[in-house]
């Protein structure tokens, strides 16, 4: 067999990616096939699909309850899936090296700098070491402060078990839930909520943003990349806040009886959920209109560039807004942190941005035409799901246990696209090749506003 040259194994690389995610969730249907993974014993194709690939790509959106449905042999394999499709098939490709003390070939380090946007080959084992070690930790301390709260109220084995699940899918932003209502039995519970959003967030924030800071007494400095990550979420966070304070005049949705404390705390955890997370203590189809736009707003934007979040990155939206504003005053450079942002990384967003909002506007487009909206709803009952599939959310106004056939198949497209990457899936699709115009015309403008 003819070997691949470098070049050529660049070419194919996305296509690899993306085969990795498709084995998974095949795997993973498999497996929810099995008579042992449901109290039912059948559940059709399309909904375990459904299940596998929600799991895989880390969104959330059920077509059967999680907590009813699925056996506990069928919860653990949704936990797998979760895991993998979080952390990235090239993690645990890595830990199984490590165990059978094997160095990385040139073909498994290209791939893992490929997962987890690395800018060279030099640190690649290192960095998905510190990755698995950094994930590992902090869901297990997830777990245990988790499991304070539940063995109390569950007892010991069931209550080990939320916490686990839970930590995992809090961490992975992944949605899922064994409750059977998301967290809407914990609004009351400050601490549950604290230590959910606190896993959100770090899953969230990103693998290298997080090796940032943890490295930063010994360096002393943060990458451009941390720096436009950190500014850009916390400037969500107290936004989305404020904002969903003002629109739900702090949650006046909730019960007579509930604190003003609780009140506030369930609007925080209102505003970090949309970045991909899923999680919820209060309906999202009970919400206000300008809160509902809000949050698909929020959905769209999503988490960090190599973390377990979806949408177009916190990074894409930072810089695109740092452009806005250059242009607004004049300015030729786009500046950040005594830096400067090049060309290609402009365009390279702006394209995001553009062929994002393409594929949510012909989906949107598409199931508009298989599915039925309520009579006291409006477009954002798809729009809403749509956004979310994309930013691998998990959230619903109630579509996702009506889609059609094809409607699950239009969601499962966005939540896969979402997980694996736009720009992944397009030139695993295209096979894109960077090419060199032999002729270059002349420059002329046309009149733009």
């Amino acid at each position: 067999m003819k070997k691949l040259t470098e070049h050529q194994f660049l070419r194919t690389l996305p296509q690899r990616m993306t085969f990795g995610f498709i084995l998974i969730i095949t795997i993973g249907t498999i497996l929810l096939s099995l008579p042992i993974a449901t109290h039912t014993g059948k559940t059709n194709f399309i909904d375990v699909l459904f299940t596998a690939t929600s799991a895989t790509c880390i969104t959330g959106l059920t077509v059967a309850n999680t907590a009813t449905h699925w056996t506990l042999f069928g919860q653990l394999i949704i936990l797998t899936m979760s895991e993998i499709g979080a952390l990235g098939y090239m993690t645990f490709a890595v830990l199984l090296f490590n165990i059978i003390r094997r160095n990385l070939d040139l073909s498994t380090q290209l791939m893992v700098k490929e997962s987890l946007n690395l800018e060279n080959l030099t640190d690649t084992k290192s960095v998905m070491q510190y990755v698995i070690a950094l994930s590992g930790m902090v869901q297990l301390v997830g777990a245990a402060l988790l499991a304070v709260d539940f063995i109390p109220k569950f007892g010991w084995h069931h209550g080990l078990y939320a916490a686990i699940f839970h930590a995992v899918m809090s961490f992975c932003n992944a949605g899922f839930d064994i409750f059977g209502n998301s967290l809407a039995g914990f609004r009351d519970d400050p601490y549950v909520l604290t230590i959910t959003m606190l896993l959100i967030i770090a899953g969230g924030l990103g693998f290298l943003v997080w090796r940032d800071i943890l490295l930063y007494p010994k360096r002393k400095r943060l990458s451009l990349n941390s720096k436009l990550t950190l500014v850009t979420t916390f400037s969500l966070f107290v936004v989305g806040f404020l904002l969903l304070l003002l629109t739900e005049r702090n949650l006046q949705a909730l019960s007579q009886v509930t604190s003003w404390g609780n009140r506030l705390m369930n609007t925080l955890f209102l505003s970090v959920t949309p970045r991909t997370a899923g999680l919820t203590t209060i309906s999202t189809s009970s919400l206000q209109a300008g809160s509902i736009f809000l949050i698909m707003l929020l959905m769209f934007v999503g988490g960090t560039p190599g973390s377990t979040a979806g949408g177009i990155k916190t990074t894409t939206f930072g810089l695109l807004v740092l452009q806005s504003i250059a242009q607004l005053r004049g300015k030729k450079d786009v500046e950040f942190a005594h830096r400067r942002f090049s060309q290609n990384n402009i365009n390279r967003a702006l394209l995001l941005v553009f062929l994002a909002s393409a594929i949510i506007a012909i989906a949107t487009l598409v199931l508009t035409q298989t599915e039925s909206i309520p009579k006291n709803s409006g477009m954002e009952y798809i729009l809403f799901e749509v956004l979310s599939a994309f930013g691998t959310v998990g959230l619903s106004l109630g579509l996702t246990a009506h889609l059609s056939v094809l409607g699950k198949i239009i969601i499962m497209l966005l939540m896969f696209v979402g997980r694996v990457g736009i720009f992944t899936s397009m030139y695993a699709l295209l096979n894109r090749q960077t090419k060199l115009n032999s002729i270059r015309y002349p420059k002329e403008n046309v009149l733009i506003g």
